[in-house]
C-alpha cells in the first residue's frame, strides 16, 4: 500500500507541475477520438471525413473549453445528417435544441459527462458512466448523462434508417421525418437506459454521502447492482434484448473504475477515525474525523565522492587518505592565491625600507631645530 501511496504522490506532483501541457493534450486526444468515430459511424459527408480535418479540429478543440467541444461535435454530427437528408438534420437539430436547454439549465459545468457517456456506448461500456458520475459529481448530474443517452440513440437511429431513408424520394418530406420522431420517441431501449442510469446516480450518490465507513465502496457495489437489476426488469418488461453477459462483465468493470477514481480521490484510513463532540451558545457538534491516507514522496540525496587510487593529487583535490573529496574554487582565488607570495615579500622589504628613510628625515628635521634654538 505504501508503494501505492508513493505513487500517487508522484503522479500528483508531475500533474501539478505539467498541468498546463496534460489538459490540452488531454483535450485533443478526447476530441480526435469523438471526431474520428463520428466519421466513421456516419460518414456521410465526405468534405469533412477526413484525417487532416479531425486532427485540425482536434487541435483547435485542445485550447477551447469542453463546452465548445460539444459544440462542435454537435455541428460534425448535424452535417453528416444533413448529407444523409436535409428533414433528418431538422429532427436532429430539434433535438439538440432540447437537450441544450435542459442541460444548461441543470448542469452547464458536465460538458465532460455528455461527451463521454455516448463515446462510452461506442465502445459498448456505458456502465461506468452511472456510477463514477453519482461518486464524483452531484444529482443534478443525471441531465447530463440523459442527454448522453439521447445523443448516442439520435445517431444510433440515423445509422439505422440510413437506408430506409436514401430509397425515399425527395418529395417523402413528412414520410421521413415522420419516421424519425416515432423511431426516436418509441425507442424503448433509450428510455429504461435513461431511467436506469439516473436512478443509479441518485443512489450512489446518496450512499456516499452518508457518514459510515467505506461509504464510497458502499455506493458503488449497490449502484452496479441496482444498475443490472433495473436493466434486466426492464429487459423483461419491454423486450430491449440486453445482452446480460455484456450487463455483468460492464458492471464489473465499473467497480473496478469506480476503485480506481476512489483512490486518486477519497483514500482514507477509517482505523484512525475519531469522533469529536463540541458545543457553543446554540448548538452542539458531532463531528467524525477520518484522516486521509498520505504519505510523503522520499527525497534523494547525491553525494559524490571520488576515490583516489595513487599518484599526486590533481589541483582542487586535499588528499585524504583513501579517498579524495572535490572542492571548488573560484577563478579570482586561484590568481589570488599565486600572486600573494611574490607581492607579500616585496611589499615587505619596501615597507621595511619606507621605515627607514621615514626615521632619518625625522631625526634630519629634530637636529635643524636645535641649532636653531
Amino acid at each position: 500500500m505504501i508503494v501505492l501511496l508513493e505513487m500517487k504522490e508522484r503522479i500528483k506532483l508531475i500533474y501539478s507541475k505539467y498541468e498546463a501541457f496534460i489538459i490540452p493534450v488531454f483535450k485533443f486526444l478526447l476530441a480526435f477520438i469523438v471526431f474520428n468515430t463520428l466519421n466513421s459511424r456516419m460518414g456521410y459527408m465526405t468534405r469533412i471525413d477526413d484525417m487532416t480535418i479531425e486532427l485540425i479540429t482536434a487541435l483547435a478543440c485542445s485550447f477551447l473549453p469542453l463546452g465548445l467541444m460539444v459544440l462542435i461535435a454537435a455541428v460534425f454530427s448535424l452535417m453528416h445528417m444533413y448529407a444523409l437528408s436535409m428533414e433528418v438534420a431538422l429532427v436532429g437539430l430539434c433535438m439538440y435544441l432540447i437537450m441544450y436547454l435542459l442541460f444548461f439549465r441543470f448542469s452547464p459545468k458536465d460538458s465532460l459527462v455528455v461527451v463521454l457517456t455516448p463515446l462510452l456506448f461506442a465502445f459498448k461500456i456505458p456502465y461506468v458512466v452511472p456510477i463514477a458520475v453519482g461518486l464524483l459529481c452531484g444529482p443534478s448530474s443525471l441531465v447530463s448523462v440523459g442527454c448522453g443517452i439521447a445523443v448516442f440513440y439520435l445517431l444510433q437511429t440515423v445509422i439505422d434508417s440510413a437506408p430506409n431513408i436514401r430509397t425515399m424520394g425527395d418529395e417523402a418530406i413528412l414520410e421521413k421525418v415522420r419516421m424519425m420522431v416515432e423511431s426516436i420517441v418509441g425507442n424503448k431501449a433509450m428510455l429504461v437506459m435513461i431511467a436506469a442510469f439516473a436512478f443509479t446516480v441518485l443512489v450512489v450518490y446518496l450512499i456516499r454521502r452518508m457518514s459510515v465507513d467505506y461509504s464510497w465502496t458502499i455506493a458503488m457495489v449497490a449502484g452496479a447492482m441496482i444498475n443490472v437489476v433495473l436493466l434486466l426488469i426492464g429487459d423483461l418488461l419491454y423486450d430491449v434484448n440486453l445482452s446480460v453477459g455484456s450487463v455483468l462483465l460492464g458492471s464489473l468493470l465499473a467497480i473496478v473504475v469506480a476503485k480506481v477514481l476512489e483512490f486518486f480521490r477519497f483514500c482514507v484510513d477509517y482505523s484512525r477515525t475519531e469522533k469529536v463532540q463540541f458545543e457553543d451558545d446554540e448548538y452542539y457538534y458531532y463531528v467524525k474525523a477520518v484522516p486521509k491516507m498520505t504519505v510523503a514522496v522520499p527525497t534523494k540525496t547525491v553525494k559524490r565522492i571520488n576515490s583516489q587510487r595513487g599518484g599526486e593529487s590533481e589541483p582542487g583535490m586535499s588528499r585524504q587518505p583513501g579517498r579524495s573529496v572535490e572542492t571548488q574554487r573560484t577563478p579570482s582565488d586561484r590568481n589570488g592565491s599565486r600572486a600573494a607570495r611574490p607581492q607579500g615579500r616585496s611589499g615587505a622589504r619596501k615597507g621595511q625600507r619606507g621605515m627607514t628613510m621615514g626615521n632619518a628625515e625625522r631625526q634630519m628635521d629634530t637636529d635643524d631645530n636645535l641649532e636653531e634654538i
